[in-house]
């Protein structure tokens, strides 16, 4: 078992400093005269030549390859040799967050949130391409329609003449788009519309263990990153509603787990070519890479489900430099600043640019080939009628106004919060609320009084996740100013472009739950400090211990957390007095 298979997060050949430019120039351009012999004079000596030929041939592929992997070990820390665990492992855990978000998905039986928005809206996607505008109520009720569609009915869309149907919405189709998959399949139900976020916050779990098992070379601490994200209340809790947040942060978590796989393989290319075609003091061109790729058609999704997506494609793009420039750098390249950005920058505009771009566009292919959209007809209204080019000038505008109302937005709302309460869970949002005169639930209690029972679903972290999590990202922070470790700068910058783009836009409506976004790369921050305690595996047996038990005891507390939180995560119908000793302080109420 190697050190980091057991634990201890791998020292990236980045960290012990700057590369040295010599021997790098030497193994990228050391070459081998081969003889070639004499020409065949039918002389008895000639068969001797043949075998030292061959042996010279055989000698420089040995050679060849020698350098290669000297360099790959410069470059790159072998994942773990339990490959076959590496994936059982993680697909156990995946099981256990899949039976605990599908089991009772449809309680409560309810509308609740902001799925009166979205459960809607990708009915109508299903239905009609686009989202129409819903009946109006004849009274003064404001839960008239969505007591209806829990009563079955699901003609809820107001007659359409052909034009000026759309409803005006401001977020992207994707995530409405993967939700009425569920609706086709189960109907306009509470599992219809829940069902697709059970799905990607399911899948998530199983990413979690992939990436965060490459990114610390550690099946065990790939695991434990998994079994975390499937045990806090919030991730846990929007894998059980239908809104859009689940599929924003899964699509953000995928596109960064193909950047950390591009770094591994181009590295591997990088290693190649330097032997195989070296060139000036910038390195070989690497070309457009397919992880980038695909992290690019990620991003993008991510983008089309929530806008504010858009920072980690900022973010990203700089992770991608700074990786370029460090493992050409550590191959002893003169000119590795040069060779980053010229040879290995210049594609992500195209790979972090243009295809998220597409991406998104295309993510709006139902507004834009029907009629019936919200400012679908805006150009052809303003004298724009080129059919290729009205479409997207109305798209355009449609953003502007998106856009407008995006910034303007600050409506008070008795649950909104600011970013720097996220990580102290200072008020978390009630989803669902109701309270009963009997424990099965029956009887609702008189309007304007509590019963004995209630029944919350409660999006709440668990707090020995994020508050631990403060404490894990500054030792994480310091890690990277003083060893410049990769990895706890790539989490670093992942909670950044998720939580800072927040901070200019104080007057803002916020929930804590946009927090789950870069959950994720808080986790990856504690993950790299238990990494820490548990030690190297060279490390004395007592040291090991007491490394093994004090991360036994963390993970155990995470879990015991998680089963107390249940009721109120999950729906369940309690007692009035049981759920109170849960509202820790008032915030939470």
């Amino acid at each position: 078992m190697t050190a980091t298979q057991a634990g201890q997060p791998a020292k990236d050949p980045e960290d012990g400093g700057p590369g040295d430019a010599s021997a790098g120039a030497t193994v990228a351009g050391g070459s081998d005269v081969i003889d070639s012999g004499h020409a065949d004079t039918g002389r008895p000596d000639i068969a001797r030549t043949d075998v030292d030929s061959v042996d010279a041939d055989q000698e420089a592929a040995g050679g060849t390859a020698e350098r290669i992997a000297a360099l790959r070990a410069r470059l790159i820390t072998p994942m773990p040799d339990d490959r076959l665990w590496g994936w059982v492992l993680p697909l156990l855990i995946t099981a256990f967050a899949a039976f605990m978000r599908f089991n009772r998905l449809s309680i409560p039986d309810s509308v609740i949130f902001d799925e009166t928005y979205y459960a809607k809206d990708a009915w109508s996607i299903l239905q009609h391409g686009v989202e129409w505008n819903m009946l109006p109520s004849p009274t003064s009720n404001p839960n008239w329609l969505n007591n209806l569609i829990i009563g079955g009915k699901t003609n809820i869309f107001q007659a359409c003449s052909g034009t000026n149907c759309g409803e005006y919405v401001v977020q992207p189709p994707l995530g409405k788009l993967i939700m009425s998959v569920g609706e086709f399949f189960f109907g306009l139900t509470t599992l219809g519309w829940r069902f697709a976020s059970a799905v990607f916050g399911t899948a998530a779990v199983l990413v979690m263990c992939r990436v965060t098992r490459r990114l610390t070379r550690s099946t065990l601490l790939g695991c434990i990153g998994g079994l975390l994200l499937s045990l806090d209340g919030l991730e846990f809790v929007l894998s059980r509603t239908g809104i859009l947040d689940i599929f924003l942060m899964f699509f953000v978590l995928a596109s960064f787990g193909c950047l950390v796989v591009d770094r591994d393989v181009s590295r591997a290319r990088l290693a190649q070519a330097m032997v195989l075609s070296p060139t000036d003091e910038a390195g070989p061109w690497l070309g457009i890479r397919k992880w980038r790729v695909a992290a690019g058609i990620l991003v993008g999704c991510a983008g089309a489900v929530k806008q504010d997506a858009v920072w980690y494609i900022f973010g990203y793009a700089c992770l991608c430099i700074a990786w370029d420039i460090g493992a050409r750098r550590t191959v002893g390249l003169r000119s590795y600043v040069r060779g980053a950005l010229v040879r290995d920058g210049k594609w992500l505009p195209i790979t972090l640019g243009v295809i998220p771009l597409v991406t998104y566009v295309l993510t709006w292919t139902g507004w834009l080939i029907t009629n019936t959209g919200y400012d679908r007809d805006y150009a052809q209204q303003n004298g724009v009628s080129n059919p290729i080019i009205a479409p997207f000038y109305s798209l355009f505008q449609y953003h502007i106004e998106i856009f407008q109302f995006m910034d303007g937005l600050s409506v008070r709302h008795p649950y909104m919060s600011q970013p720097w309460d996220w990580f102290f869970i200072t008020r978390p949002v009630a989803f669902y609320w109701n309270s009963y005169s009997d424990a099965a639930g029956q009887h609702v209690a008189k309007a304007g009084t509590t019963g004995p029972f209630v029944q919350e679903v409660l999006a709440i972290g668990n707090p020995a996740i994020w508050w631990v999590s403060i404490p894990a990202m500054a030792v994480c922070l310091g890690w990277w100013l003083t060893r410049r470790d990769w990895r706890a700068g790539a989490a670093l910058l992942g909670v950044a472009a998720g939580w800072a783009s927040w901070l200019p836009f104080t007057s803002r409506t916020k929930f804590f739950y946009y927090a789950l976004e870069f959950e994720p790369f808080l986790i990856i921050c504690i993950v790299l400090c238990l990494g820490l305690i548990l030690g190297p595996a060279t490390a004395q047996l007592k040291r090991r211990a007491t490394g093994a038990a004090v991360v036994g005891s963390y993970v155990l507390a995470v879990l015991i957390l998680f089963w107390y939180f249940y009721p109120i995560l999950a729906g369940k119908i309690i007692p009035y007095s049981d759920w109170l000793s849960h509202m820790w302080y008032s915030g939470w109420i």
